[in-house]
């Protein structure tokens, strides 16, 4: 090995671990954040923030299953309290009784400030005695003895009120005094994770717990037939970057060996094949580091779109190594490396326009791919020749490159043939122009239909909020906020009376405004007004007005009492919801008003323009989430499809200064173009309604394509003389494939995608190139 060679592996080697220890310290990521705009509107911001941070994406839904009811509600009991004292999560909850004691305890202490009945009218004679009139009716009901013993301290019946309205919502059955399935054969529990929903590491650690602690709850209880299942958007995320992971590795190692297999078989030599895969370990290292010190975080995506990228990368390699004799790099330089290059600056048009999508994952998937290919290139140009042995050189592939041209040279003849399929499926994409797309995020999915079916299960058993509609308020200050929320909480009170919503959440029902505690008080008589006015009220009753004197004490504390602030709240579940609901960011503060639906139905029930009429002019903002995220990938698409046609128009832009022949650039782009055309359609009649990933994979044999229609550009029917060249396109095409399809056996879909849209648009695209490759060279 020469002095220069030495020199050149080691600066090589050095920046690969270089690469390498970046890429170790990297952080990765399979969460949505990959589909979330990086400057968000103000309703966009809603959605990034319920997504990433809200309460419904740190829920945990737990079930345990086995045993009998006893069993099972034992283990439920234990597992509560095991998991209530791990710092991984924020609540849990089993529907037991004593979990409410501290809730019951903060609703009886400040019950005339919570209680909206608290009006002047309220504690008049006739409010009064209307008051008192129900709370001794309720003497006679399943809960007389709670309501006999508070009869003295709470005659008007607050606390009874408020306890009513008490997760209001739907309530989960009960057995053995927890939650249970209805059919009683699962206990259910909810938990809250610490970690926020984007933080799929602390949700991994989460769910780890909670395994943890149902095995060593059942180990002490003898109890090995029971189990558990886990549900929530944190089991999503958690499984998604597992099985990314794991079909990234796998589908990667199957290629990598089909292509180390086809490589050997066309250069018999172990260090050809090795250095022919410098190229592709340096475009995949650079496209990880470029990404991670741009973005900060790589999503799983990008990497599983960066291992589709062996296909390509190798070709240069191939290229160099096919095309060289005799390894002569200065005249491959010469001869090849403008068209390698020419082909490589097309890719870089295509996917460079990427990089300016205001949605970090496209921009990802363009700085990765930029990165990639820039560097195999860059790698083949001046690493390879430096590093190759004198006299290594692939066995004589001229018998290959002559039957390639000679095939080559038969489909000139199909060119109008082609040409009238290409009609035809332009035709068939018109006529159903409005069927190619799929606008829902669902179709990127990569939940399994058995985490989708335990989660929707378990979400209904336990009444657990989808928060699909959703009413956000926005305030200066905690104060006008819940003032805010009061405000609106009155309008959709109408709504639930009306039977078009089922009801609502809001923080202002455990912390109302200091305005309406201030008035509740105010509404408050002196001792000496409700000594006078009770005797009255009582007038015929079996209650003795002597007795009252707990109740005469609370109202004149309550009368004087300073206002609840949110400390009051410390150690209840209820804190938990306030501080869910209400959030204060760096514009100020935020209200959220979950919305349930009526009944019996789901959240699409809801009529949504109802509920903006309703709050007109209240400066609320009525969110569909599903729809708002479905309309945010719509976005997403269409922004993709204009920056491809960007792109597009970028290398075209790019062949004609540089072939400076309106017909030489025709025959380079036809031919990519109607490769694009029929794979479109035929992914149409397959069924398959195309996606964001698929647009990506267009975008690539537009990119794989335009090197071998330069190639076909540059020696036209001379190909009989440059069987060299013939044969590395064949091979190139073979890996490129292999690379490709090979996703399509993935189980992520937009892997799938790339798969089914970039291996069978590879071979068209040579196929095509060849049908329209010109009759005679040109200079």
């Amino acid at each position: 090995m020469t002095t220069t060679a030495r020199r050149t592996l080691l600066l090589w080697s050095m920046a690969m671990l270089a690469g390498a220890a970046i890429v170790w310290n990297s952080r990765f990521s399979a969460d949505i954040s990959f589909f979330l705009p990086a400057h968000p509107n103000a309703t966009q911001q809603v959605l990034v923030e319920q997504l990433t941070e809200g309460a419904v994406a740190r829920l945990l839904m737990l079930a345990v299953a086995g045993g009998d009811a006893r069993q099972r509600a034992a283990l439920s009991h234990d597992l509560r309290a095991r998991l209530a004292s791990r710092p991984e999560f924020a609540a849990v909850n089993n529907g037991e009784t004593q979990g409410l004691a501290t809730d019951q305890e903060y609703l009886f202490a400040h019950r005339y400030v919570l209680s909206p009945a608290v009006t002047p009218q309220r504690f008049s004679v006739t409010g009064l005695r209307a008051a008192i009139g129900e709370s001794i009716d309720l003497l006679a009901s399943p809960v007389g003895l709670l309501v006999k013993r508070l009869l003295p301290q709470d005659p008007t019946g607050e606390f009874a009120g408020l306890v009513a309205g008490l997760d209001s919502g739907r309530q989960p059955n009960s057995r053995e005094g927890v939650w249970a399935t209805r059919d009683g054969e699962r206990a259910l529990l909810l938990a809250q994770t610490a970690a926020l929903g984007s933080d799929t590491d602390g949700q991994a650690t989460a769910i780890d717990a909670a395994r943890a602690a149902f095995a060593a709850a059942a180990s002490a209880a003898g109890a090995a037939d029971l189990s558990l299942q886990i549900a929530g958007p944190g089991v999503f995320a958690v499984h998604a970057r597992a099985m990314i992971k794991e079909e990234v590795t796998r589908l990667t190692m199957i290629s990598a060996l089909a292509i180390v297999a086809l490589l050997f078989f066309v250069y018999r030599s172990f260090t050809l094949v090795s250095l022919g895969l410098l190229p592709v370990a340096s475009g995949a290292l650079a496209g990880v580091v470029a990404v991670s010190l741009a973005c900060g975080t790589v999503f799983g995506i990008t990497v599983g779109f960066g291992s589709a990228l062996i296909g390509e990368a190798v070709d240069y390699s191939i290229y160099y190594f096919v095309q060289a004799e005799r390894n002569d790099a200065l005249a491959w330089r010469s001869r090849f490396w403008p068209t390698v290059r020419l082909g490589m600056l097309t890719s870089v048009c295509g996917f460079g326009v990427l990089l300016f999508s205001g949605f970090p994952g496209l921009a990802q998937l363009g700085l990765y791919a930029l990165s990639g290919l820039v560097t195999a290139a860059a790698v083949t140009r001046f690493v390879l020749p430096q590093l190759v042995p004198a006299g290594s050189a692939p066995r004589d592939l001229d018998a290959l490159g002559h039957s390639v041209a000679q095939v080559a040279a038969g489909l000139r003849r199909l060119r109008w043939p082609v040409l009238l399929l290409a009609l035809l499926a332009a035709a068939l994409l018109l006529a159903n122009r409005g069927e190619w797309w799929n606008s829902e995020l669902s179709a990127l999915s990569t939940a399994s239909a058995e985490d989708l079916a335990t989660d929707s299960a378990l979400r209904a058993e336990l009444g657990a909020p989808d928060a699909r509609l959703l009413i956000v308020l926005r305030a200066a200050d905690r104060e006008n906020a819940l003032q805010s929320a009061e405000r609106a909480g009155h309008q959709l009170d109408r709504l639930v009376a009306a039977g078009v919503i089922g009801g609502y959440d809001s923080p202002a029902r455990y912390l109302p405004s200091e305005a309406t505690q201030a008035a509740r008080r105010a509404s408050l008589p002196t001792v000496a007004e409700l000594r006078e006015r009770l005797p009255r009220a009582l007038a015929g009753s079996p209650l003795a007005a002597g007795k009252l004197d707990p109740f005469l004490r609370d109202v004149d504390a309550a009368r004087v009492a300073p206002p609840v602030g949110p400390q009051a709240l410390h150690g209840t579940t209820l804190a938990l919801a306030v501080d869910a609901l209400l959030r204060q960011g760096d514009g100020g503060w935020s209200v959220l008003l979950p919305v349930r639906s009526p009944p019996g139905e789901d959240a699409r029930a809801i009529d949504a323009d109802a509920l903006r009429a309703a709050l007109a002019g209240s400066g609320a903002l009525v969110i569909d989430l599903k729809s708002e995220l479905d309309g945010l990938y719509t976005q997403y698409l269409a922004e993709a499809r204009l920056l491809s046609l960007i792109g597009l128009a970028a290398i075209v832009g790019l062949l004609a200064a540089t072939l400076r022949s309106p017909r030489r650039v025709l025959g380079v782009i036809v031919p990519l173009l109607l490769a694009v055309l029929i794979v479109t359609a035929g992914l149409h009649l397959a069924g398959v309604r195309l996606q964001l990933l698929h647009l990506i994979g267009l975008l690539l044999i537009v990119a794989v394509g335009s090197n071998y229609a330069l190639f076909f550009d540059r020696i036209g029917e001379h190909l009989q003389r440059e069987p060299r060249t013939a044969a590395s396109m064949l091979v190139a095409c073979l890996t490129t494939t292999i690379g490709f399809g090979t996703l399509a056996m993935a189980k992520v879909p937009v892997l799938q995608a790339l798969g089914v849209t970039v291996g069978p648009g590879a071979i068209l695209a040579l196929v095509l190139s060849a049908c329209f490759a010109p009759a005679a060279r040109r200079q």
